[in-house]
């Protein structure tokens, strides 16, 4: 059995071994940043943060294991006054030369500033032994995060944004970085990332604030702009089919593509639901396909799994004796279903 829960401060040294696989800014190698991280997402589920300044870390436990195997995360604003959402939005200008007689369209950069930012999803980590397993334990962490926006609605911004990662270099570092921002700030790429997170001082004061053109970047480097890295593009495909697009930003150090969708046209979002527990339960072989979630009132919080449901006409829902066991539900309490 596979359990999606609200991550605790207690989870620091599994979800730290998740960490090392992927080492972003969301969800670092470091002990010591994400002890911070962990100790605010518990707050965050148990209410105890501003609300849009909450970051929510969920974790998929092989329980058979006893093993924290994956995590993913929301931000519930990303971009504020203190801490501004800061990108390149890519654009175009359009020159013409009459005596020449010479057209030429120019890819462009200009640094960009938000104070009141999206929603952002993000920190979606699975260990490689678990991925291409049957029950497609990755599209459960990614999911989850959308059923939980639909059932707290009013948590969250009309906007979501998720920031993909580009193709990077094998030692980890990004080619638009060496070309640009290094030589503006002197830091390395994976400082100036970290950094980032919490301090936004030394872009808005080291980075170029003029419109840049691309044409005036390397070949190669121009290449990277915008462009989905290999380990992502599954990343992409989904964002697609459930609404998002490509919103003409990039990451100003790496060039990663920055996707984007009003909240309630997600169509995860408008598919989510509430039903009561039917005191029936379902057969072998019965139900359909879901995520279900259940909130118990106190930690962890919050608790889901993909499992065969079922939605009478009354608007209760059967689920099978296993799920009602992992999940701790009884007859009668109210649970939230995503149909897959």
């Amino acid at each position: 059995m596979f359990v999606i829960r609200a991550a605790q401060r207690g989870d620091l040294d599994q979800v730290h071994e998740v960490a090392k696989h992927l080492d972003t800014v969301n969800l670092p190698d470091d002990r010591e940043v994400l002890t911070h991280i962990l100790d605010l997402a518990e707050r965050s589920f148990a209410g105890e943060v501003e609300t849009f300044k909450r970051e929510y870390i969920f974790v998929l436990e092989d329980r058979d294991a006893r093993r924290i195997i994956g995590t993913s995360m929301i931000h519930a604003q990303h971009g504020t006054r203190r801490s501004p959402h800061v990108y390149f939005e890519v654009g175009k200008v359009e020159r013409y030369s009459e005596s020449i007689d010479h057209y030429a369209v120019h890819q462009t950069l200009q640094l960009k500033y938000n104070y009141d930012g999206p929603t952002e999803i993000g920190g979606l980590i699975l260990l490689p032994e678990y991925r291409g397993r049957p029950g497609a334990l990755g599209r459960m962490l990614s999911y989850l995060r959308f059923l939980y926006i639909a059932m707290h609605r009013e948590r969250f911004r009309d906007v979501v944004l998720s920031e993909l990662l580009p193709p990077l270099e094998e030692d980890g570092t990004s080619i638009l970085w060496e070309a640009l921002g290094r030589h503006f700030t002197g830091l390395t790429y994976q400082r100036a990332d970290l950094l980032s997170k919490d301090n936004k001082e030394f872009i808005r004061a080291l980075f170029p604030q003029e419109t840049l053109y691309t044409a005036l970047l390397p070949v190669d480097v121009r290449a990277v702009i915008g462009v989905v890295g290999p380990d992502t593009r599954g990343v992409e495909r989904m964002l697609r089919k459930i609404g998002f697009e490509y919103a003409s930003q990039i990451d100003p150090f790496d060039g990663g593509p920055h996707f984007s969708a009003r909240t309630d046209d997600i169509t995860l979002v408008k598919a989510a639901r509430r039903a009561r527990v039917s005191a029936d339960t379902l057969g072998e072989g019965e139900g359909k396909p879901g995520l279900v979630a259940f909130e118990p009132g106190t930690a962890p919080w919050f608790q889901a799994v993909q499992a065969p449901i079922e939605v009478a006409d009354s608007g209760q829902v059967r689920l099978g004796a296993t799920t009602r066991a992992e999940l701790g539900v009884e007859p009668g309490q109210e649970v939230a279903l995503l149909p897959l």
